[in-house]
């Protein structure tokens, strides 16, 4: 072997299930004794990477090397090759797999007793099937090899339970699952009864084994634990959780990360802890990227056993809720189908207070679809005797402008109330509304300083040079910090000296550091040195 391929072996073992490519290697070199056939066969473990590949590349191969490579492939250690050359034999003979397996299940040896029953166990586990019901079809000496193998569980128990608590960590989860399977008993409780026999210095296996599993049905360790725990288990159960409490400790690094990458990665890997993760993914919950989010209120509703829409609901209609917690949760239902008529449901619902209401009706613009008839279920919002619900439609109304949105938002320019009037700011904004410029110039003057800071930020879309004088005048007199940040942006955006000149006096002169740091950033941006 030269060196370069061994250090690909190397590299690669342990990947592709419990042999790996460096183990596949070596079956191959051991049961493979002629050389031209060898060289041909196990390279098959580098290219594919699947530890029966070269099994069944030699069950497609005739002459007497082939069959001798193959009886002796009978005995390797790995029932992934044992289980390949059953497969190489059943094509080669038309047999079905079941009735091959159960033919030598039941013709062997006293002395080979025990590894051709875990072998059966095994390749009937890993279609999702018990050992009976799998061999049920296997032919006149299905039942007789079926008994065989329920007379060995003992045996096999033993056997799969040292994978579960192996040192190769890529082993204990197939491990698991094979053995819960075989013994048509959840995984969970499986482990707890393993547990039991054993010292707690292998608490980190058998974590990992239900992790594992967990991760492969779609599910989480929290879950499978609450199905079975009992009162009995709780010491049991304590330990586990001592294993993955550690474990959480560690993935909270991961959600402080800058990265957006590695806190998403950090999310999706709570997913598998399910209810013991619910600090960490409520705390993710609140993460300043909306990706992030999305996951972590996956996970939390994963974590009850809910879908997403029953998750939401239960927040938004739990009476405890705060407004920040239910608009966390709304922002969640605009990827779902459900969308659209969920939030029509809670804008409608006078027992909740105008904030959610108002809320809901702003998240219908998520939602997409059809404009016209989005503005058709909006109109009685936009009717509502409360303000915020009103301010909320008006925020939904930033869709492809139509002479009916247009007559609504400057309906709404004229509301009464300022949270109304803002909203309406924010859609001339976005929808670049350039004809109401001048109107939103005036309303600078508003004493409403949600006003005055909407048509300062309006005004970064739609200004014009002959705005820069009075959004100046607002940076140098208004007495809002706030609004003194918007006019700020919108001066760096629409350049010129005189904003420039405003900028500089803000830097040097606001008695806000906020305002002052803006205003530096902008003169930055316009090419001026800040003072």
């Amino acid at each position: 072997m030269s060196a370069a391929l061994f250090l690909v072996l190397l590299l690669s073992a342990g990947q592709h299930g419990g042999q790996g490519t460096l183990g596949c290697w070596s079956s191959c070199q051991r049961h493979v004794q002629d050389l031209a056939l060898r060289a041909r066969l196990c390279q098959l473990c580098v290219t594919t990477g699947r530890a029966d590949a070269w099994v069944l590349e030699l069950g497609r191969t005739r002459g007497l090397p082939a069959q001798e490579g193959l009886r002796s492939a009978l005995t390797d250690p790995d029932w992934r090759v044992r289980w390949a050359v059953l497969r190489a034999q059943a094509k080669a003979r038309g047999h079905t797999e079941p009735r091959t397996l159960a033919d030598w299940v039941a013709e062997a040896p006293a002395r080979d007793e025990v590894l051709t029953c875990v072998t059966a166990a095994r390749a009937a586990a890993s279609t999702g099937k018990s050992t009976a019901s799998y061999l049920k079809e296997a032919g006149a000496k299905g039942g007789t090899a079926a008994a065989r193998v329920w007379a060995r569980r003992d045996a096999i128990r033993e056997a799969l339970e040292l994978e579960v608590y192996s040192e190769q960590a890529v082993l204990r989860g197939e491990a698991l699952s094979h053995l819960a399977t075989f013994l048509s008993r959840p995984p969970a409780r499986v482990l707890l009864e393993s547990m039991a026999r054993r010292p707690e210095a292998g608490d980190v296996a058998a974590a990992s084994a239900l992790l594992s599993v967990a991760e492969k049905k779609g599910s989480s360790v929290g879950r499978m634990l609450l199905a079975e725990a009992k009162p009995p288990d709780q010491a049991l159960i304590n330990r586990l959780f001592a294993v993955y409490s550690a474990d959480l400790e560690k993935l909270q690094k991961g959600l402080a990360s800058l990265d957006i990458t590695e806190r998403r990665a950090t999310v999706q890997s709570l997913w598998r802890y399910g209810p013991l993760a619910q600090r960490e993914l409520e705390r993710a919950l609140v993460d300043s990227e909306a990706q992030v989010r999305r996951l972590a209120a996956r996970g939390l509703a994963e974590a009850e056993g809910l879908s997403l829409m029953e998750a939401v609901r239960r927040k938004i209609w739990d009476d405890g809720a705060s407004l920040d917690t239910r608009r966390t949760w709304m922002e969640m239902v605009a990827t779902e189908k459900t969308c659209e008529p969920f939030l029509l449901e809670v804008a409608h619902d006078t027992g909740f207070l105008a904030d959610t209401r108002g809320e809901a009706a702003a998240r219908l613009a998520d939602c997409g679809g059809d404009a016209t008839r989005r503005f058709q279920l909006l109109a009685p919002l936009l009717k509502d005797p409360q303000a915020a619900v009103r301010a909320g439609a008006v925020r939904a109304l930033a869709l492809p402008r139509s002479p009916e949105m247009d007559a609504a938002v400057a309906a709404a320019l004229e509301d009464s109330m300022p949270e109304v009037v803002a909203a309406a700011l924010g859609v001339v904004g976005r929808q670049r509304q350039v004809a109401r410029a001048e109107s939103v110039v005036t309303l600078l003057g508003s004493p409403h300083a949600e006003v005055r800071e909407g048509a300062a930020r309006a005004l970064e879309w739609i200004g014009r040079p002959q705005h820069v004088k009075h959004l100046a005048q607002t940076l140098q007199q208004d007495s809002v910090a706030s609004v003194r940040v918007a006019a700020a942006e919108t001066l760096a955006i629409l350049g010129g000296p005189f904003a420039a000149s405003a900028l500089s006096q803000a830097a040097a002169k606001d008695p806000d550091s906020h305002v002052q740091h803006v205003a530096r950033r902008g003169l930055a941006r316009l090419g001026f040195r800040p003072p």
